[in-house]
């Protein structure tokens, strides 16, 4: 039977986690360590300055008070299971948003994963892509991505997790419905047109506040490579490989070379 750890940065109370527990939970125990609240673009962060607390919500299913992804799956991985019995895969989601191109570095869902592959048990992170004005999430649900994910998971699990160690597998989904869906198709991670968005309020006794508003979705031309983004774009699940060493190898030579001279 397989053991199957599942996180999130959107809280434990999240439709898309519920749903991913729903998807996974025929290949054997699913175990949820999730954060409190929404933990959304939270990055790689570890809790330093406070205590954390497992609350069980029920049998296999805890909320980490306050934590972030991080925090959920190093505190799992190190209290709630020992060196024998490590689960097989974790899964990171199913995220309500998108993340991809460069957004992953901010992500909590993708940084649930990194923190997974760091501790050698293979990952995945899943996100659904939408549209806020077009309420997707209401229109198409997470059948998809449910679908997709298992399919993923039997892959792997009939076979072997594709990548070495310190990779993980970032999964978007478009916001389409299962039958509209070409297939999967395995991508780079795109480059995103970045804008500051942030409105400007004021408090009842004038104290002035800021507001980051919602990235868009937007991006950048890429010479005919295949990018998440375009993926998604014309109805695909893309599928990208993530390496967590982010050395520029091409500029290794030139910045010895910028050195010497």
């Amino acid at each position: 039977m397989k053991h199957i750890l599942i996180t999130n940065d959107d809280g434990y109370e999240s439709e898309g986690l519920l749903a991913l527990a729903e998807a996974l939970s025929p290949f054997g125990k699913v175990t949820i360590v999730a954060p409190t609240t929404e933990k959304s673009a939270c990055g790689h962060s570890l809790t330093l300055t406070r205590p954390l607390h497992f609350v069980e919500i029920k049998e296999h299913f805890y909320k980490l008070d306050d934590g972030t992804p991080t925090d959920c799956i190093f505190l799992a991985l190190n209290k709630l299971f020992d060196t024998d019995n490590k689960p097989d895969i974790v899964i990171s989601g199913i995220n309500i948003g998108a993340n991809m191109g460069e957004d992953i570095t901010y992500s909590g869902t993708a940084s649930a994963a990194m923190e997974a592959v760091l501790q050698g048990i293979p990952a995945i992170a899943i996100s659904q892509v939408y549209n806020h004005n077009a309420q997707t999430i209401d229109t198409y649900g997470y059948s998809l991505a449910k679908q997709s994910i298992v399919t993923l998971v039997q892959k792997i699990f009939e076979g072997h997790f594709p990548l070495p160690e310190r990779k993980f597998l970032n999964v978007n989904i478009p916001p389409i419905s299962a039958n509209q869906c070409k297939g999967f198709k395995v991508t780079r991670a795109g480059n995103k047109k970045y804008g500051f968005h942030a409105e400007v309020h004021h408090n009842p006794r004038g104290k002035e506040y800021y507001w980051i508003g919602l990235p868009r979705l937007e991006w950048m031309d890429t010479k005919g490579e295949i990018t998440d983004f375009e993926a998604i774009n014309e109805g695909y699940v893309s599928i990208t490989p993530i390496q967590l060493d982010m050395t520029s190898y091409a500029d290794l030579e030139n910045l010895s070379h910028w050195l010497e001279t």
